[in-house]
């Protein structure tokens, strides 16, 4: 079973996600932080990272980086309610699948999510 973490401080959007993820099937966990994700295990066995890009603390541009310094880095699917240009270009040039604009759609998700195979 593929293992999503969900990372976002926002707790009702990050339960939401998580259900929605569990209904498809994904074993889907979520975190409040980034720190909370990069403190876990989960790193190393996560398929997807679905990863808000402006929490307290760590932003998801410095979790991003964080992760990439992985062998095996997971895949980020990036999300954010207040995109701009730079942060977009940047989470993209990290290496993110998708970068989601809040609120999007359940079939959205799905399809970023699909993206990495």
């Amino acid at each position: 079973m593929k293992i999503i973490c969900v990372v976002d401080d926002d707790p009702s959007v990050r339960k939401s996600l998580v259900n929605l993820l569990r209904s498809e099937g994904f074993a889907a966990v979520g975190f409040e932080s980034g720190e909370a994700l990069l403190q876990s295990n989960m790193v190393d066995t996560a398929h997807c990272i679905l990863l808000d890009m402006f929490m307290p603390g760590l932003r998801g541009i410095d979790v991003q980086l964080e992760l990439s310094k992985n062998l095996k880095p997971p895949a980020i699917v990036c999300m954010s309610a207040y995109w701009n240009d730079a942060i977009l270009e940047r989470a993209k040039n990290q290496g993110a699948i998708d970068c989601l604009s809040k609120p999007f759609s359940s079939d959205t998700l799905l399809r970023s999510i699909s993206l990495i195979g």
